[in-house]
């Protein structure tokens, strides 16, 4: 696997503290070490629906999504790449992060495991 990187945003009320930000990066390192099973199902739109947020998906999306779930961690609407299980994922590390208006942005890569 190459590395991956990404920004994500979220809303706060407060800009997290260091040690906060230390915690996120040992929590989301501790979710990939459980060795959580990646499984895809597909399934109409409206059973979908149930179990994650639609609210982005594009008005001219299928009536059948599929639906990426890892362990019972979490359930999304993708159609992108997703591997087998979390261990071949690697280490996830925060590269940066800033906080302006309410909004935390995380900025992070996933290193191939080994790296």
């Amino acid at each position: 696997m190459s590395s991956a990187r990404s920004p994500s945003d979220y809303i706060l009320d407060v800009e997290p503290t260091p040690e906060q930000v230390a915690e996120v990066e040992a929590e989301v390192n501790k979710a990939i070490a459980a060795n959580l099973e990646v499984k895809i199902e597909f399934m109409p739109r409206e059973q979908a629906a149930e179990i994650v947020d639609l609210s982005k998906l594009p008005e001219d999306a299928s009536q059948t999504l599929r639906i990426v779930r890892i362990g019972d961690y979490d359930a999304c609407a993708c159609i992108g790449a997703h591997v087998n299980n979390t261990s071949e994922i690697g280490s996830f590390k925060i590269i940066s992060h800033s906080y302006s208006d309410g909004i935390w942005r995380l900025r992070w890569k996933v290193l191939p495991a080994g790296k």
